[in-house]
Order: structure tokens, then sequence, then C-alpha cells
């Protein structure tokens, strides 16, 4: 479907419901009291560069039953990825042992609870997450219930952001200081169509897919 701002509003009043929903799923995992392991979804964003999403998902599925996501070795991780269809499955299989660390670290919950906003979260995601860069930061945080006040810049809602007039064209690559300033007219746009930023990239995601997934 080609978007403009009146089919974006209106396509969103249809799915707002929807998408609430699945927000409200995801904010229940960060709860502090909850037992929802939240390393899975850190994974997931970790894998998730130039690499399907559902892919992605399903690698994290095979690796949590097989009880690999813990305690699985470079090799029996980066096979799953393969075979999966996971690209640089070598890195991201390195990435995801290194990031045990923070699994192993009762408090991680606490730890990004404690931040004062989702923007200082994701600061330190970070700068302590090897093969975490924004996007993938901001990914794991909306999904777990902090996707307020931050944008997912992906090719996909970089595309409908370009369509809709928000950025001139979409950057081949992209540095931090880019992805704050785009993040910032993604913001503006958000208020003047009266859409919450985290129902916003969602919203983008199920016009191109027909679905809601993570």
């Amino acid at each position: 479907m080609s978007m403009d701002k009146k089919t974006l509003i209106s396509f969103w009043k249809t799915k707002r419901k929807d998408i609430q929903t699945r927000l409200c799923e995801f904010a229940m995992i960060k709860h502090p009291a909850g037992k929802k392991d939240i390393f899975p979804e850190l994974a997931f964003c970790l894998f998730t560069p130039q690499s399907k999403a559902k892919s992605c998902w399903k690698a994290i599925e095979t690796l949590l039953e097989k009880q690999l996501i813990y305690k699985g070795s470079h090799k029996e991780i980066s096979n799953i990825l393969s075979k999966i269809g996971v690209r640089f499955k070598n890195n991201k299989a390195k990435y995801l042992i290194e990031a045990r660390r923070l699994a192993s670290n009762p408090d991680l919950k606490d730890r990004i609870n404690s931040f004062k906003n989702p923007v200082e979260a994701r600061e330190w995601l970070v700068k302590n997450v090897k093969g975490m860069a924004y996007k993938e930061a901001s990914h794991f945080l909306r999904n777990i219930g902090y996707g307020q006040d931050i944008a997912i810049l992906d090719r996909h809602i970089l595309k409908n952001l370009k369509l809709l007039g928000v950025i001139k064209e979409v950057p081949r690559s992209i540095t931090p200081k880019t992805y704050l300033e785009i993040e910032q007219k993604m913001k503006v746009f958000a208020k003047q169509v009266k859409i919450p930023m985290d129902h916003l990239d969602i919203t983008f995601w199920c016009n191109e897919t027909g679905e809601i997934f993570k």
C-alpha cells in the first residue's frame, strides 16, 4: 500500500488497538517482578542486522529449545544461524557469547529500569554490548517496553520516512549523528500526525507485511 499522511493515519486507526495490545505485551516483560527473561530479546536484536526478523526469532526459539542460548559453543550457535538463514553467523554467534556477561547479571532488568529514560538506557547498551548500535538497542528497548521516544531506523522505516517526505533520501550508511538527526525528524513527524513513536514503526511494518510482529 502506498503511503501518504492521510493513508497512514487511517491505517493506524484500524490497527491501533492491536498495536497497543502488542506494546502492552512488551511492557509486561520489563516489570522488575516479572519472571520473563529479557536476554532472548537482546540476542534477537543482535541477530537482526541484514537478516529477516522472523528467521532471527526462529533462531532464538531453536537456541532456547536446545538450551544453547546460555551454554552453546560458538560452533553450535553459528551452525543454527546458518541452517535458519541468519546472515553473518560467525560474528553474531560471537556477539551472543560476549553478551552473556549481561545475562549472567541477575540485575540486568533492574539496570535497565534504573535509567531515567530510554535514551540513557540506549547509550549504555551501545557502549556495553558489542554488535549493538542505535538501531539494535532501540529495537531491544521497544521489545521490552521502552519504545517511547526512540526510533528503530531500519531500511523499512527509512523507506517510509522518505515516501512521507520526512527525509529527502535514505542514507547509504548511518552514523550515530545521522541516526539522531533522523530520529528527531521522526519525532516531529509523529507529533504532527498524532501517532505515538512506538506505534509508528509497527504501523509501517504492518502496512508492508500485513501483520504485527516484533
